[in-house]
């Protein structure tokens, strides 16, 4: 563990990668802090965490250039269990003299040794725990160490087990809610269980020589929601109540017997020579005048929960809550139908600003929309030959780069959307959507308002016509009939065809469409969907 070789030149030593865990905690203590522990508020996680880490640190400074592996393991341990804060801490303790323990044993640094310590650390923690708890921290530790069992069984490389274990970290933290009630009732994540896999991610990216900002969790992981609650029920013990005791004439299992008899949420870790003792109490002077009758007591810290709560609801108040970065590229577009603006979403889509044919956004409302999108670039989609003009005009009055892809229908929306491979370069971006959206050929099938001349004959109003591309095509007196012969006008050398109803055409009329198109034009592959817009009943689209 002393040095954990991977280029002889920038290998950094134990004392440097537990030092960059502790700086990733310490980073994201605040954001650990929003969440609430299950099943009480025990002072705050992050910083409890925080102050264990800090408590390493302190001891593994004293140690000398010249410090072996065992000496390095021995100030983890003793300095983690020293300073252990909070219920999240005594159990970060455990897991570190678990994980310490193992690799003493094991000597040198290999995927063998990863998955030893990583199951003692299981063992250990999960011994220290009187009731464990699925979804927690010790979850996360399992599901580490099932991480690493698995890749070495599949011939991993340490490298590769590494970056294992940092994934099953995230990934069983988000999974939480799924096994703990009270996490999912609430829409948050264990607060423990995210620190532990901060600390894991930390470790690992100082071992690989990168910036911990760099390693981007999110892509392999999906996003991980955290969020304030606060539901603790103050019925609850009062005093949250942790210190060491020194040299005490008793074994474990009877101090814990005792202390479980006399509070909750209990923890007691050591042996003889020290032990750690956590409990939630309404009496603390009791706990303390039995623990002095049986040794020395010392780091003694007493909180009032009741007041924790109450200062921390309101921090919460008065502190907004953090927010993801902005995303390198956000999308708007301009929608009219509820099933419309439901598939734009679901391609991407952050904001949708209500219009269409009859009904132009402004500037301003386009603007307004641009400015709640969380990106450093935008790009809109007007979806409409007469709103173009005004989604351009929000290029100059935007403080943040806005780009427009000219787009005449929603269905060239769609195709442009799934052009987009994630790039951030703007102008590429847009010359990508540009030109895929070019591609489609639009379809529309509305009622005349008035009485017309056009391209496919006199029109009198209250008829049905089909648009093709702005130009009225097909004039008939029936929906289906007009969206038939209109998809004759744009099938050539389609491949696909996608038909969206409005709210006007039931499921039944939209079957008949698709089947009679299907039957006409067999080598066209046709998609239905709901898109609910008013005014046109059918809107359809082939590429």
């Amino acid at each position: 563990m002393a040095d954990l070789t991977m280029t002889p030149k920038t290998a950094p030593s134990a004392v440097d990668l537990i030092a960059a865990a502790a700086e990733a905690l310490k980073a994201r203590k605040e954001e650990i802090n929003r969440l609430n522990v299950f099943p009480v508020p025990d002072g705050d996680t992050g910083t409890n965490m925080s102050l264990t880490m800090d408590a390493v640190m302190a001891e593994l400074s004293s140690l000398g250039p010249e410090a072996v592996t065992a000496d390095i393991c021995h100030a983890v341990t003793h300095g983690s269990l020293m300073g252990a804060r909070g219920n999240s801490g005594v159990i970060l303790s455990q897991i570190l003299r678990g994980l310490c323990e193992a690799v003493v044993a094991d000597g040198d640094a290999s995927g063998v040794m990863l998955a030893d310590a990583l199951s003692h650390a299981v063992t250990v923690a999960f011994q220290a725990v009187r009731k464990p708890v699925e979804g927690t921290m010790l979850t996360v530790l399992k599901d580490m160490a099932e991480a690493v069992r698995s890749g070495l069984a599949a011939s991993a490389s340490l490298d590769e087990l590494l970056d294992m274990v940092v994934k099953a970290a995230f990934e069983s933290v988000r999974r939480g809610p799924e096994l703990l009630p009270v996490l999912k009732e609430h829409g948050v994540v264990d607060a423990g269980g995210f620190g532990l896999a901060i600390l894991a991610e930390g470790f690992v990216t100082g071992l690989e020589g990168h910036v911990f900002s760099d390693r981007d969790i999110a892509v392999a992981t999906g996003e991980l929601t955290v969020s304030p609650v606060n539901d603790w029920d103050d019925q609850e013990y009062l005093y949250c109540t942790e210190f060491l005791m020194y040299g005490a004439d008793a074994d474990k299992p009877f101090i814990e017997e005792w202390i479980s008899a006399h509070g909750g949420s209990d923890l007691v870790v050591g042996d003889r020579e020290t032990y750690k003792i956590h409990v939630h109490t309404d009496d603390p002077g009791t706990v303390l005048a039995w623990a002095t009758s049986l040794g020395e007591v010392g780091e003694v810290h007493i909180n009032n929960m009741r007041r924790q709560t109450a200062e921390r609801s309101e921090m919460l108040r008065s502190t907004p809550a953090p927010t993801a970065p902005p995303k390198p590229i956000g999308f708007v577009a301009v929608s009219s139908g509820p099933g419309l603006s439901e598939i734009l979403r679901s391609l991407g889509v952050d904001e949708i600003v209500n219009g269409g044919q009859t009904m132009n956004p402004s500037t301003a409302e386009i603007l307004e929309a641009v400015q709640k999108v969380h990106a450093e670039k935008v790009i809109l989609f007007p979806n409409n030959s007469n709103i173009i003009l005004a989604a351009q005009q929000v290029i100059g009055v935007s403080e943040r780069p806005v780009a427009v892809v000219p787009t005449t229908s929603v269905p060239q929306a769609f195709a442009a959307l799934l052009s987009f491979d994630g790039s951030d370069m703007l102008d590429d971006v847009v010359e990508e959507m540009t030109g895929a959206a070019a591609a489609v050929r639009t379809g529309e099938v509305t009622t005349a308002v008035k009485d017309s001349t056009g391209k496919a004959g006199t029109i009198r109003a209250g008829q049905i016509i089909g648009i093709a591309d702005h130009e009225i095509e097909v004039i008939g007196d029936a929906v289906e009939d007009v969206t038939l012969r209109l998809i004759d006008v744009l099938a050539d050398d389609a491949e696909t065809l996608t038909l969206l109803a409005g709210e006007d055409l039931d499921d039944d009329a939209l079957a008949r469409i698709a089947a009679d198109a299907a039957s006409a034009h067999p080598d066209l592959e046709v998609e239905t969907h709901r898109g609910g817009q008013p005014l046109y009943p059918v809107i359809l689209a082939l590429e």
